[in-house]
């Protein structure tokens, strides 16, 4: 049969694929109806090599039930006279086609749930901003939904409550619940309140409290231990650690926990731990300000803009290990970077850090080079940092 003809089958098929396409927008109420779909027309030749099929194909049409209705025409042929045959399947709705590919029911509670959220929200219309959350509105339970649109209503009354997640008086609401859903929530709540603000994280725009940034710290020195009752590894919000009663000469800051739980004993030294892309909290350690600081992080495009923002938050820290020497002298142990981060804030680097940034973003070594800090040999690389951290002159790898 000519692939022209379109078979039940391969209409159902691309049904299916118009369906996917083009839900959110039927939801909205756009798209042109009646959806007609063409279903060819065979020609003297198709009927000639193989009128059994071409029978077979107009059957099938016929014959069948689907929703949607099937379009007849007269066809006049050179050789083989008139016969009435299929041309189109038409479709007047968006719900008769979801009908046609099964999709029924979730066609009908998407609607049902859409037209009950813009009742009471009628700025939910605007856009895509509710159609683009087809699967929440036809897949959600009906405890789900209805937590939704009572979590919804509640941050709108109260858009500055300063409560935590956990007290929100909103029944059957877990934390679990809605940390899955926070991108969700925000982006209605942004519709429905009218802010285009797409930085503010979520705590900020439901008007919560957001819970303490915890900072995970060691105190290397026997004499600071003492002030704590031997207390060496606290994990704190980090407000609280920037009131801890100390004033250390040194801090360390390494990114890879393992490294900061294998340091060994330094005298008034205070280590701090996996701080990651929250470097920014630095700032609020007070004790930091009078101590020499020294950051030791991998070596890649990641590390060097962390090692940046941590220089806005602390302009005095140092970099240790970090250096070219250090980078080219373990070529055996170099990984690859799968993605760079090419947006690192160099003016905050200093001009051999942002050298060797530099490099590493434009491939100069290779591709996505990369040293991590852990795959350096502990006992050279320990000794080196204890030599550093006596002399105070930045610290390099030896060949």
């Amino acid at each position: 049969m000519s692939k022209k003809l379109l078979s039940p089958e391969a209409a159902r098929d691309f049904l299916v694929r118009r369906f996917n396409n083009q839900h959110q927008n039927w939801l909205a109420g756009e798209g042109a109806w009646p959806l007609v779909v063409a279903l060819g027309v065979p020609t003297d030749k198709d009927i000639a090599e193989d009128a059994s099929a071409v029978r077979a194909w107009a059957a099938a049409w016929q014959s069948r039930t689907s929703p949607g209705e099937v379009l007849f025409e007269e066809r006049q042929f050179a050789r083989f006279g008139r016969h009435r045959l299929p041309s189109r399947l038409s479709f007047e709705s968006a719900a008769v086609v979801a009908a046609a590919i099964g999709q029924s029911r979730r066609w009908e509670i998407a609607c049902e749930r859409y037209q009950l959220m813009l009742s009471r929200w009628p700025v939910l219309g605007q856009g895509s901003a509710l159609a683009s959350r087809f699967d929440v509105l036809a897949d959600y339970s009906s405890e789900d939904f209805e937590r939704l649109v009572a979590l919804l209503a509640w941050l709108t009354a109260n858009p500055v409550s300063g409560l935590y997640l956990r007290q929100l008086p909103v029944e059957g609401l877990d934390t679990k619940w809605l940390e899955k859903r926070t991108g969700l929530v925000a982006g209605l709540l942004r519709v429905i309140r009218g802010t285009g603000d797409e930085g503010s994280d979520f705590h900020t725009l439901a008007g919560l409290k957001k819970p303490a940034h915890r900072v995970r710290i060691r105190l290397l020195c026997p004499k600071l231990r003492s002030l704590f009752g031997g207390l060496s590894d606290i994990e704190a919000p980090v407000q609280a650690l920037g009131r801890l009663p100390i004033s250390p000469a040194t801090v360390v800051i390494v990114e890879n926990l393992e490294t900061g739980l294998a340091f060994p004993d330094v005298a008034n030294t205070v280590l701090v731990m996996k701080l990651g892309n929250a470097v920014s909290a630095l700032r609020e350690l007070s004790w930091l300000i009078d101590a020499e600081v020294w950051y030791w992080g991998d070596i890649d495009t990641h590390g060097f803009a962390i090692l940046g923002r941590a220089r806005r938050a602390i302009p005095h820290i140092k970099s240790i290990l970090m250096d070219e020497r250090t980078l080219l002298s373990h070529r055996s142990l170099w990984g690859r970077e799968s993605v760079l981060e090419t947006n690192a804030p160099v003016e905050d680097l200093m001009p051999e850090e942002a050298a060797v940034y530099n490099s590493l973003k434009a491939h100069s070594w290779g591709q996505g080079v990369r040293l991590e800090q852990e795959r350096l040999d502990w006992d050279s690389s320990i000794k080196i940092l204890m030599n550093t951290l006596a002399s105070g002159v930045t610290g390099q790898a030896k060949d």
